[in-house]
């Protein structure tokens, strides 16, 4: 449980960084959009999936995550915390391919690194789940 908790600060953390590194300013809720998608990166890097499939399986699962995100802050917090309606194909402003595409490419990046890290057995997910199937 530990380890699943360290994985989704550390995607919250994550999505933050990129968030005040490319525009400049973030949300407290893009640090649970951020856990969340590490965790589900997590799983996909676990199953022997072609990398561009899992990566856009990733990037499909962060686009939908900021509708729902996006949607909520608006409607309960009565904020937008961001707004790609100038964006060509965006849908409510909250998610356009552009930004689709770049999750795509980061997906991607980050499904390496964890493959990687579960080679190199420094991934406690992975050892977890090699122990269980070998029971």
């Amino acid at each position: 449980m530990l380890e699943r908790i360290s994985l989704f600060m550390l995607g919250g953390g994550g999505y933050l960084a990129v968030e005040l590194a490319w525009r400049g300013t973030s949300h407290w809720t893009m640090f649970l959009a951020g856990g969340a998608c590490l965790c589900l990166l997590q799983r996909l890097a676990a199953r022997k999936i072609a990398l561009p499939v899992a990566a856009g399986i990733g990037a499909a699962g962060a686009s939908g995550l900021e509708v729902v995100v996006g949607l909520l802050c608006r409607n309960f917090l009565h904020i937008a915390v961001w707004d790609y309606s100038n964006e060509w194909g965006n849908v409510a402003g909250l998610i356009c391919p552009r930004y689709s595409f770049y999750w795509f490419l980061l997906c991607g990046w980050v499904l390496v690194v964890l493959r990687a890290a579960g080679k190199l057995k420094i991934n406690p997910v992975y050892r977890t789940q090699k122990a269980a199937a070998k029971s």
